[in-house]
């Protein structure tokens, strides 16, 4: 497969499903002209409680869909698939390939103050510890304390953002981080941002919350900026979306992920 480097490509994102949705919305925001393919696998999520190998096949046969689609780069939109799929992906990939982890671990080490950093996401990707291994990577003497938070998914999609049901499972996950006294938060779940106000109420508006996918946003912008990639074309990108089942639900609860509607929405069967 030859390398692609036509700026005026799309960047190819995705998820297991609805929560990348926030990424997107980042890209669109930091990058307006750029073309971005976005496909959710509607059809086989949760990602979160599947095993590393499952993942990682899923996440190939993604990729391999979105390289068909000569997209520039790859954004992994999903914080489980990011924590186990990266290596195997880059290997058979020709154009750059990032998930949301190393950027959010970077911008959450760049502002401890204290030394403490909180981390919340599905069990899968607790579990994998890659947060905690990349914070570490960056600075040894970071204190990483995690929680696996795992109905804010339900509660995101189910657009329970604001409400008491959200407010008491918000309290019930995180109490436990006010005795360990960390100063930054990083929501690990593509999901999370859609709860950021609950959260930041609960948590204390002095703990800062790093956003993964805004940050991944961030990094998608100087990696294409690095490789001369950036699409330089003065019209607002075009933004196709994919998903591999439930296209009625995947446009209803997008709006609340994107703050718009979307209208054309394909499915597709994945080899």
């Amino acid at each position: 497969m030859k390398k692609n480097n036509s700026s005026k490509n799309p960047i190819g994102v995705f998820d297991s499903g609805i929560g990348g949705l926030t990424v997107a919305k980042s890209l669109f925001e930091i990058l307006p002209n750029e073309n971005i393919i976005y496909l959710g696998d509607t059809a086989r999520l949760p990602y979160g409680t599947k095993s590393k190998a499952t993942v990682t096949g899923y996440s190939v046969e993604i990729t391999k869909f979105l390289l068909n689609k000569n997209v520039k780069m790859i954004v992994v939109a999903c914080n489980t698939a990011s924590s186990v799929a990266l290596p195997s992906l880059r290997r058979i990939s020709p154009v750059p390939v990032i998930g949301v982890i190393k950027p959010g671990a970077k911008a959450a080490v760049s502002i401890t103050n204290n030394f403490k950093i909180g981390v919340i996401g599905t069990l899968g990707t607790i579990q994998s510890s890659a947060y905690k291994t990349q914070i570490h990577k960056i600075e040894r003497n970071i204190e990483v304390f995690s929680n696996a938070c795992s109905l804010f998914v339900q509660l995101a999609e189910d657009g329970w953002t604001e409400n008491k049901i959200a407010e008491m499972v918000t309290k019930e996950y995180l109490t436990g981080f006010k005795d360990h006294k960390i100063d930054t938060l990083i929501l690990g779940c593509t999901h999370y941002p859609i709860l950021k106000n609950t959260i930041s109420k609960v948590i204390g508006k002095k703990i800062r919350l790093i956003d993964s996918g805004e940050e991944t946003a961030k990094e998608v912008k100087r990696i294409l900026e690095q490789e001369h990639l950036l699409n330089t074309q003065k019209k607002k990108g075009k933004h196709k979306f994919y998903v591999t089942d439930f296209q009625k639900k995947f446009k209803e609860i997008s709006e609340r992920f994107l703050g718009q509607p979307l209208h054309d929405v394909k499915k597709v069967k994945l080899s």
